[in-house]
Parts: C-alpha cells; structure tokens; sequence
C-alpha cells in the first residue's frame, strides 16, 4: 500500500537532506516480446523474474518510488529498490504486473495522460507499442501500483515553450488525478533530458519528487537519477550496477534541491 503524499519527509519546496548516497531506483519501460527493439528498452517476462528474483536472494524487496522516499525519510530504507517503469505500456498490466505480485514487489508507472490508448509514436523506430487505456491506468492504480506522470504526450521539456511546459506539467497532473482519483506524487522527465527550467516547473505543479536518469549537478527530490535495467542485464551485469551506484551517486546537499 502507498503512503500519504504529505508523508515523504519533504519540507514545503520538496527539499530533504541526503544522509547518505541516494536510493537504488531501477527505470524499465517495456515488458514484452524484445526482438525488435532498437532501443534496447524492452525485457521478456521471463527476463523481468529472473531480476527480481535477483533482488529477492539478495534481500532486496522492489517497491514504488513514493514508499522508498518516504521509507528513507524515517530511516527505514535499507533493502528497498525503487521500480520504475516509463511511458504506460499496455503491456504493464499484461506481462509485468502478474511477475510483479508473484514477488510482492510494489513500482511506480509514469504514464501519458495524453495518448490513452494511443502507441509510442514518439520512436521513430521499431515497433509501435499499445499504451495504457484510462481503465488500464486505473486497474494499475487498483493493484496497488503508483501512478506518476510522464508528461500529457512525451516531449522534451527542453525545447518546450511555456504554454506547452505548463500543459506537460501541471496539466497532466490534474488529469491522472482526475482519472485516479488520488493525488500525484511523482513526475518523470521524457527522453531523461531536464534543465533548472523543467525541475523548476515540475516543483511549482505540486509534485513531491520527481525522476530522471543522470541529472548530474541538478540531482536531487526533483531530479531523481535512476539506472537502466534491460534484457542483458544478467545476476553479475545487476550485481556490478548494484555496486557500483553507490559509489556514483554521492550525497546530496540539502541547498541542491533549492
């Protein structure tokens, strides 16, 4: 079950200190067949249980980014993983949810709230993908996955201008809230790709945290760095990103939120 928005631990501006390195979170996006897949973003469902039952031999229990932080906030992180999954593939509800409840491991599923029913047309290549319908979102939401946002369609936030920043923003936030009907805690930036901008936006809608991959000096509540998990990525390929985060990602200042 998800905490209370209000209960991450953040202040008024999403600010919170970083005892320690931060959290391992884990970005997927596509769970399904992997054949075709140029951008090496999809893995198998047999590929997606063989990781976490990695995670379980280990002691490690996946579980959604607003328990994590609000897990950390009290202390209490140790052998947690945040699970991410971007972009409300259709086949979220197919493939991954069932290997996701056979593990008791909870996620977060940023999703567009602008192409229900749509596909990912924003890939140039490869295959065109079912995404998530309204009521897709919602049996999601049911089975205890956190519903964040990913954007209304999936633009870079970058090049945005204000209108369109505001819409991918906040708009889609009142949308997924509307079609939940439960508060939206986080945001994922599309593509990866932020600047001082984007964070500042995503801040002034309401949300408590947001994701990226490698927001370098802008890391922090609202630029969250994730790693990559794809089909290649075997027991020993996990075991080094398991390592190796915590020596990538250092401390965060509480002023680098600000």
């Amino acid at each position: 079950m998800s905490v209370p928005v209000d209960d991450l631990g953040l202040d008024g501006l999403g600010r919170r200190p970083a005892p320690g390195p931060l959290p391992w979170v884990a970005m997927y996006h596509s769970v399904g067949d992997c054949s075709d897949d140029p951008y090496q973003i999809t893995v198998t469902p047999a590929r997606l249980d063989a990781q976490l039952g990695w995670l379980r031999r280990r002691g490690l229990r996946g579980v959604s980014v607003v328990d994590l932080l609000a897990a950390r906030a009290r202390g209490a992180d140790t052998g947690l993983v945040g699970l991410t999954f971007d972009d409300g593939y259709a086949d979220f509800v197919t493939d991954a949810l069932p290997v996701l409840r056979r593990h008791g491991f909870g996620a977060t599923l940023f999703v567009l709230p602008g192409r229900l029913g749509g596909d990912n047309a924003w890939d140039p290549l490869g295959p065109r993908k079912p995404l998530l319908t309204a009521d897709g979102i919602r049996h999601a939401a049911a089975q205890g996955v956190e519903i964040g946002s990913h954007g209304l369609t999936h633009v870079d936030l970058t090049t945005a201008d204000d209108a369109l920043l505001h819409a991918e923003v906040a708009e889609s936030r009142s949308v997924l809230a509307e079609l939940t009907g439960a508060p939206v805690a986080g945001f994922c930036y599309p593509y990866g790709t932020l600047d001082q901008r984007a964070v500042d936006a995503v801040r002034a809608a309401g949300y408590r945290y947001a994701c990226a991959i490698d927001p370098g000096p802008l890391t922090g509540p609202h630029a969250l760095p994730r790693l990559h998990i794809g089909q290649r990525d075997t027991a020993v390929r996990l075991l080094l990103k398991y390592r190796l985060h915590r020596l990538r990602r250092r401390p965060v200042p509480a002023e680098a939120a600000r």
